[in-house]
């Protein structure tokens, strides 16, 4: 899978930017802080995800004083080339083109062209609470099973609905229409047990390989599940009778998914609190390395790897290691603010200043 060319106007800081003739293997985009290279392949990130890995919303990506944004990219894939063109105006619905024809839903396009997107954030995934690491759970389901989305949705839709009848109880008796809460909470929630359970179990080998040969140590990466069991339905509704005083004191769902967690631990001990910043940075980035060789392994092609700033804190000698191990990993975009951190191997570097892109030959 291969990004072909990509085109960005009134995107953050980029009045137009096009880049043709974007080469298989590593390209290197230079720049200083606050002169775009980071928005450059939020772009790019975009045009895969359709939504922004950096903000929540879409206002902030409308560079100040335009209507819209618009992207543009095509991407070469086993099926084909598909062509994605996005409008993003500063309010309002975004406007969505696959080939020339509207799509409606975004699990449409991320069917035919997958990516994997590392940034500074995703430190929070091994530093954080729980539910950055959830976060990333189930954004690895929907980047490696993108049509399983609805199950995150449903087991979302009715843990508000059973947490706002437990809110809203006048604490006589039991909460009417508890009962039937319970059972779609079961349903829902072993559905989506399962899908986290399934995606770490495949995205855990090529993390730890690549945190292994990174660091010379290893990186266990576990499934904590609120519940389980061979039975897990059965499972699910016992913790539920024996957590139901608790529920109802503290008016809120205590058994479920959205109490799960993702153990990393380095040498033995928990990443979160006694991983170095290098070890937790290391560790953030293969968790998005071992993603990548999930979704490779699932598709059958190698997804376009779009990593922001991953040298930055690591030492010289593991950022030429990580490096090396890119330069084998198909399409890799990677963003560095200083030219000694160009990738030798890189095919290609673009310089990027004041929102504009200048490609120039390899490193």
């Amino acid at each position: 899978m291969r990004l072909l060319w990509v085109e960005l106007t009134d995107f953050r800081n980029h009045p137009k930017t096009r880049v043709d003739d974007v080469p298989d293997g590593l390209v290197a985009v230079v720049g200083a802080n606050g002169e775009g290279k980071t928005n450059l392949i939020e772009g790019i990130a975009f045009l895969f995800f359709l939504v922004s890995p950096r903000a929540s919303s879409t206002e902030p990506l409308v560079r100040r004083g335009a209507d819209a944004a618009y992207l543009r990219g095509e991407v070469e894939t086993a099926g084909g080339r598909v062509l994605v063109e996005v409008e993003i105006p500063g309010h309002g619905a975004n406007k969505i083109q696959v080939n020339r024809s509207p799509v409606r839903r975004k699990r449409d396009l991320r069917r035919q062209i997958r990516a994997a997107f590392f940034g500074p954030e995703d430190l929070d995934i091994v530093r954080g609470d729980p539910s950055q690491r959830r976060r990333f759970m189930d954004e690895a389901v929907t980047s490696l099973w993108p049509l399983k989305e609805s199950v995150l949705t449903a087991y979302d839709r009715t843990l508000r609905q059973r947490n706002r009848l437990l809110k809203e109880w006048e604490g006589r008796g039991a909460p009417k229409d508890l009962e039937a809460w319970d059972a779609e909470l079961v349903e829902n929630g072993s559905a989506l047990l399962r899908l986290r359970a399934d995606v770490v179990a495949r995205l855990s080998p090529g993390t730890q390989e690549e945190f292994a040969a990174l660091s010379g140590t290893g990186l266990a990466c576990e499934y904590r599940p609120s519940v389980w069991g061979e039975d897990l339905e059965e499972a699910f509704r016992t913790r539920l009778a024996e957590r139901r005083g608790d529920e109802l004191t503290r008016r809120t769902s205590l058994v479920g998914p959205h109490r799960d967690d993702l153990e990393l631990a380095v040498r033995d001990l928990g990443a979160r609190a006694f991983a170095s910043h290098g070890e937790a940075w290391a560790a953030a980035l293969c968790l998005r390395l071992g993603l990548g060789s999930a979704i490779q392994a699932e598709v059958g092609e190698r997804p376009v790897l779009l990593l922001d700033d991953p040298f930055s804190a690591l030492d010289p000698k593991r950022g030429g290691q990580v490096a090396e191990r890119l330069a084998g990993r198909g399409q890799v975009v990677v963003t560095v603010a200083d030219e000694a951190h160009v990738p030798p191997r890189a095919q290609a570097v673009w310089d990027v200043s004041a929102g504009v892109a200048t490609v120039r030959g390899g490193g």
